[in-house]
């Protein structure tokens, strides 16, 4: 597998845009298309929230519903949430749009938003920047550029990555773009995400691909604890690659299952470090656990605990507060077997043991926690499971943004 440059255009076939439709944003691109020149077979997860935006439910219809998918319109300022029948009636009439500008069928159309809950789109407004991202659309590098830099809100970076591999003797291609910085957490976390492949691939082998890598990615985010309402994940594969179909779990399919883990993976860690306000990744890997539920339980609790996010921010190396959020996670283990670690680009320290501190050096730690990327190791001393989680740390600028977001 290569790692090459570029995000939902870097596959054969894939065309995007970003444009400025004045949605919510003054003097900055909020709407985006991704457009494949033939028809994808589509997979999806989407929020576990009960409140549903509208966007969501159109799409999980497509998804389920319709023999393929070929575009995808996606607003950034409004969310399309809490929006009643009108709201829905907005999607339909955006893929209606999207369908004449673009000569694909409507039920091929999916749509995404994010930004504010409660608003109404301003339909003219998405009507006209659909025009305009047909007639932007390109299959150039700059095109996934301009796409994912529109459906950023408070991202204070675009996200994008794409990889390579050969099946068949024929290069098959894995790209993709997100957004999301705060409202994140696990269980399908908060976020949109695109992804575009050109292998060809069975439906519901996509769909199962999917559904299992995101348990081990992107629900393993958090950055605040809150699961939003319009939380989207889709992968559109157009078999263009000319690769023989995947039709079966087979050392194919397998290939194509890795390249999408690292895709996913890579993506869920640039949210996770780009949280609202934040400094610094944190992840926590949990090693030797008796369980992978158990491994992964930890790991979540601990990048959830604000008052560990906090430490990691100060760069305090209190380590009661990662055995305290070891503690209420609901997993069993011997607190006395446990041994916890600090780890950095500049360098790893071991600061618990036998349940109590090690005679560790508190600037040394505090200079391991100074680092863009700080990671809590966490070895159970039970078993062979592991599981990661990625958050990032609780900054002053946090409440500060979300304070006045609407405004």
């Amino acid at each position: 597998m290569n790692i090459i440059q570029g995000g939902v255009t870097a596959a054969q076939g894939f065309m995007a845009a970003g444009v400025e439709a004045n949605i919510k944003y003054e003097n900055r691109k909020d709407m985006a298309l991704v457009y494949s020149e033939k028809p994808c077979v589509a997979a999806g997860t989407f929020t576990s929230n009960i409140v549903k935006a509208a966007c969501v439910t159109w799409d999980k219809e497509i998804v389920t519903n319709s023999p393929y998918a070929q575009a995808v319109i996606v607003n950034a300022g409004i969310a399309n949430a809490c929006t009643g029948k009108q709201g829905y009636d907005y999607c339909n009439e955006t893929a209606i749009k999207a369908a004449e500008v673009l000569n694909v069928p409507t039920d091929s159309v999916l749509v995404a938003s994010t930004g504010v809950i409660g608003m109404q789109l301003p339909i003219d407004k998405i009507k006209k920047g659909v025009e305009l991202l047909a007639e932007a659309k390109s299959g150039e590098l700059s095109g996934g550029q301009a796409a994912a830099e529109a459906i950023m809100t408070t991202d204070t970076k675009d996200k994008q990555v794409a990889v390579s591999f050969e099946i068949d003797g024929k290069t098959v291609t894995v790209g993709g773009m997100c957004k999301g910085s705060g409202m994140i957490h696990p269980n399908m976390c908060t976020m949109l995400a695109f992804i575009t492949t050109d292998i060809a691939i069975k439906k519901e082998l996509l769909q199962e691909a999917l559904s299992q890598d995101v348990q081990d990615t992107f629900n393993m985010v958090s950055v605040d604890g809150d699961t939003s309402t319009n939380d989207t994940l889709l992968v559109l594969a157009n078999g263009m690659a000319d690769n023989t179909e995947i039709t079966e779990k087979n050392e194919d399919y397998e290939k194509f299952v890795k390249a999408l883990h690292y895709v996913n993976e890579t993506l869920a860690k640039k949210m996770a470090g780009d949280g609202e306000g934040a400094t610094a990744l944190f992840e926590t890997k949990v090693i030797h656990a008796d369980t992978k539920e158990n491994a992964k339980t930890i790991a979540k609790s601990v990048i959830c605990s604000s008052l560990t996010k906090a430490a990691i921010f100060g760069h305090d190396a209190n380590w009661g507060r990662i055995l305290c959020a070891m503690g209420y996670s609901g997993a069993k283990f011997d607190p006395e077997a446990v041994e916890l670690f600090f780890q950095s680009k500049s360098g790893k320290i071991q600061i618990y043991k036998d349940g109590v501190a090690t005679d560790y050096s508190e600037d040394e730690a505090t200079k391991i926690l100074s680092d863009e990327e700080v990671t809590v190791l966490i070895d159970m001393k039970a078993g062979n499971a592991e599981a990661c989680a990625w958050g990032c740390d609780l900054s002053y600028d946090y409440v500060k943004i979300n304070a006045d977001y609407r405004s």
